[in-house]
């Protein structure tokens, strides 16, 4: 699946350059997206992610757009130091238009060099379609390791007979299936489902299902899927602050730990005599209460990562969170 944030981005087709690629061309995953035919009306998001692959900082200098009143365009940093990444989030507004429509985008750099990148997107914005609900298929919160399904409705009108043979996931978490459940007065509707694999990484994931129609008008339509996957565990707060502490006095602090189901703590490191983690009691729970113990001998700042160790399974079992005190006389 495709993250964006956290964000895996779903590799797509470079458009054709009529010239070398520059330093800047380079840093982009992608150059291009194509949304394909979609309902009137959505509100279409894709984010182009860059990397500094260069060895010096990176400066976007501006961004702007083909139609500023169907689309626009920003960078969610300006200042890239050598390895980091951000993304521009181009977005297009299909309210604005009907039809096929290209826009380009330009992203400007002005370090370490001035350069300037051309970006593209497009879509199909088609009266004779409709989703319900509009924004495609939402499964909302679940909890790592279900298995939910969600779906939608897709509906054709207009007197040219409209058919999907086909529906495509860009992600293997992703299990889609379709089936026609209406023909009469002029339209055909079809329910369009989405499953999820049990073992879909926690995160807020995006991606797209691509339905096939027998309709070179629309030949491909576009389904964002949403999701956001729980952790198997979480903890809060994940920075434990324990403040000014005079040596050889003591403080401490609670943490608590959750978990998609009970769980019992096995085991508990990165402590030492200075500072100790403890917990309440050995029972299996959903939420773990821990208290974590600073008795400092030495003036400076302690700081620890702490690692706790669950009997949950599936990748999920460990948990860390770190713990910080500055001693004083």
């Amino acid at each position: 699946m495709y993250r964006y944030s956290l964000m895996l981005v779903a590799v797509l087709a470079v458009a054709g350059q009529s010239h070398a690629q520059s330093w800047a061309d380079g840093m982009f995953d992608e150059l291009s997206r194509d949304f394909g035919s979609v309902p009137r009306g959505q509100i279409l998001m894709h984010p182009f992610r860059i990397v500094n692959n260069t060895k010096q900082p990176v400066h976007i200098a501006n961004v702007r757009v083909s139609c500023g009143i169907c689309s626009s365009a920003r960078a969610l940093q300006s200042y890239l130091q050598p390895g980091e990444e951000t993304a521009i989030i181009a977005t297009m507004d299909t309210n604005r238009f009907i039809g096929s429509k290209p826009i380009t985008i330009w992203v400007v750099f002005d370090q370490p060099k001035l350069e300037e990148v051309r970006l593209w997107i497009q879509s199909n914005s088609r009266q004779d379609v409709t989703f319900s609900p509009n924004d495609g298929i939402g499964f909302g919160r679940v909890k790592r390791g279900a298995k939910p399904e969600s779906s939608m409705t897709v509906t054709f009108v207009g007197g040219e007979q409209t058919n999907i043979i086909e529906v495509t996931s860009e992600s293997n978490y992703v299990q889609p299936s379709v089936k026609q459940i209406q023909r009469a007065n002029g339209q055909t509707a079809y329910e369009v489902s989405a499953k999820l694999r049990e073992d879909t990484p926690a995160g807020k994931w995006y991606t797209d299902l691509w339905l096939k129609t027998n309709n070179s008008n629309m030949a491909k339509l576009r389904v964002p899927v949403t999701v956001e996957v729980e952790a198997p565990l979480s903890v809060n707060p994940s920075i434990v602050s324990l403040g000014e502490v005079k040596a050889g006095a003591e403080t401490d602090r609670k943490v608590m730990i959750r978990g998609v189901r009970p769980f019992r703590i096995l085991s508990i490191t990165g402590t030492d005599s200075q500072l100790q983690v403890r917990t309440t009691n050995n029972d299996s729970k959903a939420v773990q209460v821990l208290t974590v113990t600073v008795n400092p001998t030495e003036v400076g700042t302690i700081r620890r990562n702490i690692e706790v160790v669950t009997d949950l399974k599936s990748g999920g079992e460990r948990i860390t969170f770190q713990a910080v005190a500055d001693v004083v006389k």
